[in-house]
């Protein structure tokens, strides 16, 4: 019975989360006064979104593997790893330049 709660409600949240941005209609725009701060917002935004997918990614997979308990561990994990590879791609850049 729980299985099958489970699955219609996460079922209807696909179902409406697809279907809301099609009936937005109004967009705001936030402003930023530089071009610095913009830039700022943008990497904190990447930052968080890699972290965010390794967290569920992690949860997804311990939920599967161990149950409630596993999902928590797993989100710990992924939250983890998603910083790592945040870090690594912020950093990549520098490996190619040239020192003269």
């Amino acid at each position: 019975m729980r299985k099958r709660l489970l699955s219609a409600v996460l079922s209807a949240g696909l179902l409406f989360g697809t279907a809301s941005p099609s009936l937005a209609l109004v967009r705001h725009r936030t402003h930023y006064r530089t071009t610095a701060q913009y830039i700022r917002h943008k990497r904190h935004m990447r930052t968080a979104r890699r972290i965010g997918i390794g967290a569920a990614g992690g949860a997804a997979i311990g939920a599967l593997a161990a149950g409630g308990k596993g999902a928590g561990i797993g989100a710990i994990a992924g939250a983890g790893a998603g910083a790592l590879y945040d870090r690594y791609k912020r950093h990549q850049h520098r490996r190619y330049r040239y020192h003269y």
